[in-house]
C-alpha cells in the first residue's frame, strides 16, 4: 500500500530495514520509479530481475546496482543491450571487451567514450559508434577523428 501512496518509492528512505530487503516491496517500488532501487537492502540490489526491473522504468537507476553485478559478463551485456552508456559501470576488464562494447555502441553510440582506449581506435567499433551517433567521433582516436571516410 506504501507503494501506491508513494509513486517516487522515497518511503523506502525511511523504511526499516527488513522491508527494503522484501523483494515485493522493493520490486513494486522500482516498478513504479527504477531509482528507487538505492534503498534496497544489498542481497536486492544484486538481484539481477529486480536491477532489470529497475532499468526498465528508469536507465540511471543502473548506477545503484551491486558492484559483483558489474564484474559479470552476461549481466553486463544484457544491460548494454538495454543501454549503451551502462557500458561506463562495468570494470575494467568488460570495458576492454569487443563484443561488449560494440553491442554498447550500436544500442548508443555515445557509449564509445566508456570502452577501453584500444578500442577507441578500431575503426569498426568506431563506425558503428558513428553510424549509431556521429557526436560520437569526438571519443574516438585522433587518427580516426581526421580520418576523412568517417
Amino acid at each position: 500500500e506504501a507503494v501506491r501512496e508513494d509513486p517516487d518509492g522515497d518511503f523506502l528512505s525511511e523504511a526499516p530495514a527488513y522491508i527494503c530487503a522484501d523483494r515485493e516491496v522493493v520490486l513494486a517500488a522500482v516498478q513504479q520509479n527504477g531509482r528507487a532501487l538505492r534503498y534496497a537492502s544489498a542481497k536486492l540490489r544484486a538481484d539481477r530481475g529486480l536491477v532489470f526491473a529497475a532499468l526498465e522504468e528508469d536507465p540511471l537507476a543502473l548506477r545503484y546496482a551491486a558492484s559483483e553485478l558489474w564484474a559479470d559478463r552476461g549481466f553486463v551485456l544484457a544491460a548494454v543491450d538495454r543501454d549503451g552508456l551502462a557500458l561506463q559501470h562495468a570494470v575494467l576488464e568488460l570495458q576492454a571487451d569487443a563484443e561488449i562494447a560494440l553491442r554498447a555502441v550500436e544500442q548508443n553510440g555515445l557509449a564509445l567514450r566508456f570502452a577501453v582506449e584500444h578500442l577507441r581506435a578500431d575503426r569498426q567499433l568506431v563506425l558503428a559508434a558513428v553510424e549509431e551517433n556521429g557526436a560520437a567521433l569526438k571519443f574516438a582516436d585522433v587518427e580516426l577523428q581526421i580520418d576523412s571516410e568517417l
